[in-house]
């Protein structure tokens, strides 16, 4: 104390009890594991295990998956999770005791104007909010929805021809990116963007932006999550203002633009909603139909969410066929063989098309657009002598599930026969999950399979897809928000000739 006359001993007591409190408090959460027996990393304090192995989470789960095996726990700056690969578990968790202790995703509580999206809701208010959204991707109303597909995938395929001629080197997702969000806009609202000639458009700028989490953000609710109720009541968001406002905004012009008379001949999703919410107002009832907020809710995380993992899903697409282009060849004789000389694209053949769900299936597996998928504990509970406290996240590490050599022998190859009409029988269902399973698994996703494969097919008809100098091999990944390049995916096109892919290299 000598060295520092002027602090006094009660200044120095309270640094001391200040440095003590912040030390507990940093680690505080961790040794659960240890208790519950579970192997995993050593935390360290504050940040737990994060990036132990790799900075992109889901290869850092690869690594605790060679490591760890198929359950592991770790921690998630101060906050503990329990990973678990093991499919006997999944189908406990995931489907067996969704409705009982594992109903809901893990809720950060900063969710601002979708505080009541589907993905966000939970117990009765997410069963309400998923019978009612539900209905709108039937079969039957995706079956009508496919000429509104089909003519962005036009748009899309002529927009390529200067790009083919010019011999351009392609940024995949500029291509695909502003057909998934066309067709989603149409869909939902029943307005043409045009993205495709206008790829600037604000409904893309602010739908690239929606899963990239504030990282000091994050990192503080992480830290101190006491604070949670106060961010909350201040109206802090994990998700950006001006993206969810603007949203707000289109909503409320395009429900103010239908009248009665024009809404008879309007059959997009935004219409369904507001006919079951109208149908249900004079019904004391008060569990049917979506409130005004509910709506504006769903049709913006259904535009987001679209967008951005049919995108994504297309562009590792475009990137697998290049570098394996005796699949893409094979994948042409049945496009050719399906649709004669470049015909058109009808929708029940095209879900027929048995080598083309083998090709989005292993791409899926591969490059799941969700590289975890979360659950909370409700209530304490014991699944295979593995004891998982109230309130803990379960997290299922997709990525590595999906690499796990035991499952998938050499995972790192692309090999769509693993999903031929004949080895699709022996898959463990709860070995590959890139829409998730279960009760809460991704309501989108006839929808989304139905869009990428008309894209995939109406591109392949015409061009292939070629690896050229500044196509980056192997990837590096991105270390943020859904799963994705770090770098644009870039590639080169080559116009085919009416029976190119039949044709011998």
């Amino acid at each position: 104390m000598d060295f520092f006359p002027f602090i006094s001993s009660e200044t120095w007591f309270l640094l001391i009890s200040f440095i003590s409190i912040f030390v507990l408090y940093g680690h505080w959460t961790y040794g659960v594991f240890e208790k519950l027996g579970v192997r995993g990393p050593k935390p360290l304090m504050y940040w737990g295990t994060v990036g132990r192995h790799n900075q992109v989470y889901y290869l850092d789960d690869y690594e605790c998956a060679k490591k760890y095996g198929r359950i592991w726990g770790l921690y998630e700056l101060r906050r503990p999770m329990l990973a678990v690969m093991d499919p006997e578990m999944l189908k406990i968790i995931l489907v067996k005791e969704c409705f009982t202790y594992f109903t809901n995703r893990r809720n950060f509580r900063l969710n601002g104007d979708l505080y009541d999206a589907v993905n966000v809701a939970e117990d009765d208010q997410w069963r309400r909010i998923r019978n009612q959204v539900t209905p709108s991707f039937t079969s039957g109303h995706i079956k009508e929805m496919f000429n509104i597909m089909q003519h962005h995938s036009h748009k899309m395929a002529a927009g390529l021809q200067s790009k083919e001629d010019n011999n351009e080197v392609i940024t995949i997702k500029d291509i695909f990116g502003p057909y998934s969000m066309d067709v989603m806009v149409s869909c939902v609202f029943s307005v043409d963007l045009d993205s495709i000639n206008e790829p600037s458009n604000p409904f893309i700028t602010h739908a690239s932006k929606l899963f990239r989490f504030p990282v000091p953000l994050f990192l503080f609710q992480g830290f101190f999550p006491f604070f949670l109720p106060l961010l909350k009541f201040l109206g802090v968001s994990l998700f950006p203002k001006s993206s969810t406002a603007f949203f707000r905004t289109v909503v409320e012009k395009i429900r103010a633009e239908r009248n009665a008379s024009s809404r008879k001949n309007v059959a997009d999703i935004l219409q369904y909603f507001i006919n079951y919410q109208t149908k249900n107002l004079t019904k004391v009832m008060q569990n049917q139909g979506l409130n005004d907020h509910e709506i504006l809710s769903q049709v913006t995380m259904l535009i987001f969410a679209g967008y951005e993992t049919s995108a994504t899903t297309l562009t590792f697409l475009a990137y697998t066929l290049a570098r394996n282009p005796e699949v893409m060849k094979h994948l042409q004789q049945e496009i050719d063989s399906t649709f004669p000389e470049k015909g058109p694209i009808r929708y029940e053949s095209l879900i027929q098309m048995g080598y083309l769900s083998s090709v989005v299936d292993e791409c899926l597996r591969l490059y799941p657009p969700a590289a975890r998928l979360e659950r909370m504990a409700k209530g304490t509970v014991k699944i295979k002598g593995i004891t998982i406290p109230k309130d803990m996240i379960v997290m299922i590490p997709v990525y590595a599930l999906h690499r796990d050599p035991e499952l998938w022998p050499n995972p790192e190859e692309f090999k769509p026969e693993r999903f031929s009409k004949e080895n699709k029988q022996s898959i463990n269902p709860y070995t590959y999950l890139p829409f998730g399973i279960g009760p809460r698994n991704c309501l989108g996703m006839r929808f989304a399979l139905v869009m990428i494969k008309l894209a995939l097919v109406k591109v392949l008809q015409n061009y292939s897809f070629l690896v050229c100098d500044e196509t980056e091999i192997p990837l590096r990944m991105h270390p943020e928000g859904l799963m994705g390049p770090l770098q644009p995916i870039k590639l080169k096109l080559q116009k085919r000739s009416l029976n190119s892919a039949d044709v011998d290299d």
